[in-house]
């Protein structure tokens, strides 16, 4: 068992107390529902937890599948590693991984392929395939990659790679540094915070305490469908119900899938936000640090929504054009709110205007899509009304 340590709770929080409960309640009616067996929320500012609360089956420990809200700690591994002078945004992939689609059909347009695009979700390659057992030896990583393609020239539009694109940012980091790209998350990010809970494959296979992921609901019918996009036939991507329920696998976990594989709990996430804020004994370049949390470098539309995408180099900002919501950061943030959730209803975000920074977690995995993202807007909206105190 990996030892952990519950940080420790301001008594004074300065939250909305009105707020803060009405955000307890909605959680509640989570579990209440029989939507989710756990969940936890975590608020926090100035560098310290102000709130963080377990339902259900949970405690202060459990930790859950943080699915993509681990990309946050790709990218604040990244962000360090350019401020060194190891990698670039322009960093072209084909020069730290020469072989890499090399045995494709369009090995000219990976020359142009970028680590921004990379973190952009531009590169044009979000379904190349790399799952079991594959994932788990590099050199079969790194054989797989040969034969990916591009299905689009680099930086010409955005679709979502919800795993795909991490992989060669994690290859990226071993190449330069000559380490397991699990272990540098680990040293430079997560030990430095003092974030134990946190875990990228490395110990996972000790955690005894990881909320079980269940599947709950429904999928949308096709009225409803019909009713929000106009059809019924939408591209819903690789990230499936089952596919989530296969992290319960601890072979799974152990793997550390750097684009959705962390475990961990809504304290570890609303910490890391909080350093992203307040750059702790200079972690970060300054400069480095602000481009990755405010410099939105690709505004593309999103498939599905047709919002800007609003991305920076590894996360997305919540914008001033009334959308935030559909960024996952609810209504109530400021424009600079950024942040990266997660499959099944994981929230992660911080707000430089009021100084908050957030992290629900949840172990129910709702088919109706639909209605977890109602979720995740109210949820995340009641946390951005705790700030007004």
């Amino acid at each position: 068992m990996v030892a952990t340590t519950v940080p420790e709770v301001s008594t004074g929080s300065g939250l909305d107390p009105t707020a803060l409960q009405e955000l307890r309640d909605r959680i509640r009616r989570e579990v209440d529902d029989g939507l989710a067996p756990a969940a936890q929320f975590a608020l926090a500012r100035d560098g310290e937890l102000l709130a963080f609360e377990a339902f259900g089956t949970a405690t202060d420990s459990t930790r859950f599948s943080l699915f993509s809200c681990t990309k946050a700690w790709i990218a604040a591994t990244v962000w360090q590693l350019i401020g060194e002078g190891l990698l670039g945004p322009d960093t072209r992939v084909v020069e730290l991984l020469p072989s890499f689609g090399s045995a494709g059909r369009s090995a000219d347009a990976v020359q142009r392929l970028t680590l921004e695009h990379v973190l952009t979700h531009t590169g044009g390659f979000p379904y190349a395939p790399l799952g079991p057992p594959t994932w788990s030896d590099r050199s079969e990583r790194l054989r797989a990659m040969e034969r990916w393609r591009l299905s689009w020239e680099p930086g010409e539009q955005f679709e979502y790679h919800a795993t795909s694109a991490h992989w060669v940012a994690a290859e990226m980091i071993e190449t330069v540094t000559g380490r397991d790209f699990r272990a540098v998350v680990r040293e430079r990010i997560t030990e430095p915070l003092a974030l134990p809970t946190f875990l990228l494959g490395l110990g996972a296979e000790e955690a005894d305490d990881v909320a079980e992921l269940v599947s709950v609901g429904e999928l949308p019918t096709e009225a409803e469908l019909v009713e929000l996009f106009g059809t019924a036939d939408l591209p819903l991507g690789e990230i499936t119900p089952d596919v989530l329920l296969a992290f319960n696998d601890p072979r799974h976990r152990t793997v550390g899938v750097p684009g959705g594989g962390g475990l961990g709990t809504a304290a570890d996430l609303a910490l890391l936000y909080q350093a992203l804020l307040h750059n702790p004994d200079g972690m970060w370049d300054p400069q480095v640090l602000d481009d990755g949390t405010q410099h939105v470098r690709c505004t593309h539309p999103v498939p599905l929504t047709g919002i800007p995408s609003n991305r920076t180099l590894g996360l997305v900002v919540a914008g001033d054009d009334g959308m935030s919501s559909l960024r996952g950061m609810g209504h109530g943030v400021s424009a600079r709110a950024f942040g990266h959730n997660g499959a099944a209803g994981q929230i992660a975000w911080a707000d430089p205007g009021s100084g908050l920074s957030f992290g629900f977690t949840i172990s129910g995995v709702d088919r109706n899509f639909l209605r977890e993202a109602r979720r995740t807007a109210g949820i995340a909206s009641r946390a951005a009304e705790t700030a007004s105190a």
